[in-house]
């Protein structure tokens, strides 16, 4: 935004032909501020630019597409419920553009929901202040006071990205904030309990459901979410393999089916007899997330586990657990669903069998 209107930046390393092509467009200037050439933001000087630079130069043209969804596939986004929210006194809720663009988009129900959340953060920090006002040092100062109160690097890097959306997706303004500065990515390890652990906190649970739940997630290395998605039709009994459908990154994919989580199901589905959804709360409902949560929680506490342990924790463990059986990180990969494998190699920092083979230099 330069002067109140829309404008294309064309940022580029010193190159001679570059610079000749930009003289030919229309009326272009260069912007101190930003460093760059500009033109003003119009379907014609697009089409002007892409007609001018093809052949010759690649441009980044993915932000001009910002009505285009993250994902192809026709996932049911609800935005209804922020919608019709009972206004509050002295707060201001998303704006309804911010909704449309997300529903648009197609991000998934809980990206929406901290989407909507951080947004609305950071409009009710500035809340004496007009949304359309509210600039870089407005983010800056919002990011600074989530630092004070000691919010976690994961945290406020949500809240960036939320604030970003609203200018660089909402209004349209690629990059418009990129030189907002995020916290360092930290490295911490994914805490891990041995299979003996598991195993009891699997045999203090006495409901066969519960059972189930807990083995589910161990024995598949499954998110609570794609745990809470399961159909009764994705339980492949010929195969012994689980499909999970549309996890994270919106990806299929297969996992393992213990026979031991297999037999126990057969006794759950006679006891329970669900219809769609292989856990299913009162009324055919898909089970709560909440539920699961404090299933595993009641579980690892009868157990006597010193360790919190969540249901992410239990998929840390089939990792780990598969890692130290010899299994190659390759496959591990695959079977969680992981886009890289360095999201994989994280375990090897905590498998045991990375250890074993190296003498403690005090018992030489």
């Amino acid at each position: 935004m330069i002067d109140g209107r829309k404008m294309i930046g064309i940022k580029f390393l010193p190159d001679k032909l570059i610079q000749g092509l930009i003289k030919t467009l229309p009326n272009p200037k260069w912007s101190v501020q930003h460093d760059m050439a500009f033109i003003p933001n119009t379907k014609i000087n697009r089409g002007i630019i892409y007609k001018t630079f093809s052949g010759l130069v690649w441009i980044n043209y993915n932000r001009f597409s910002s009505n285009k969804p993250i994902s192809e596939h026709s996932n049911k986004v609800d935005v209804s419920w922020y919608r019709n929210r009972t206004s509050i006194d002295g707060y201001r809720f998303c704006p309804e553009a911010y909704l449309l663009k997300l529903e648009l988009k197609r991000y998934a129900n809980n990206t929406v929901k901290t989407y909507v959340l951080f947004f609305e953060k950071f409009i009710n920090y500035h809340k004496n202040k007009p949304i359309d006002q509210l600039d870089e040092a407005d983010v800056r100062r919002f990011l600074q006071n989530l630092i004070a109160a000691k919010r976690s690097n994961s945290y406020i890097n949500q809240a960036v990205n939320a604030i970003k959306f609203y200018y660089e997706v909402v209004l349209d303004m690629p990059n418009r904030y990129y030189a907002i500065e995020r916290p360092r990515k930290e490295f911490k390890l994914p805490q891990v309990i041995s299979k003996e652990e598991v195993l009891k906190m699997i045999d203090h649970t006495n409901n066969i459901k519960h059972k189930c739940i807990v083995q589910g997630l161990y024995s598949a290395g499954l998110r609570r979410s794609e745990l809470l998605n399961l159909r009764l039709t994705d339980i492949d009994s010929k195969r012994m393999l689980i499909r999970v459908t549309q996890s994270k990154g919106k990806k299929d994919r297969y996992t393992l089916l213990s026979k031991t989580f297999l037999d126990n199901l057969r006794v759950y589905y006679r006891a329970y007899k669900p219809r769609t959804y292989l856990f299913e709360g009162s009324g055919g409902t898909k089970y709560s997330g909440a539920s699961v949560l404090k299933i595993v929680k009641t579980a690892a506490r009868k157990a006597k586990l010193r360790d919190r342990v969540t249901p992410h924790v239990l998929r840390h463990c089939f990792a780990t657990h598969l890692l130290e059986q010899g299994v190659d990180l390759r496959q591990i990969q695959v079977i969680l669903g992981h886009q890289s494998t360095k999201t994989t190699e994280i375990y090897t920092h905590i498998a045991t069998n990375t250890f074993r083979s190296i003498k403690n230099p005090l018992d030489l």
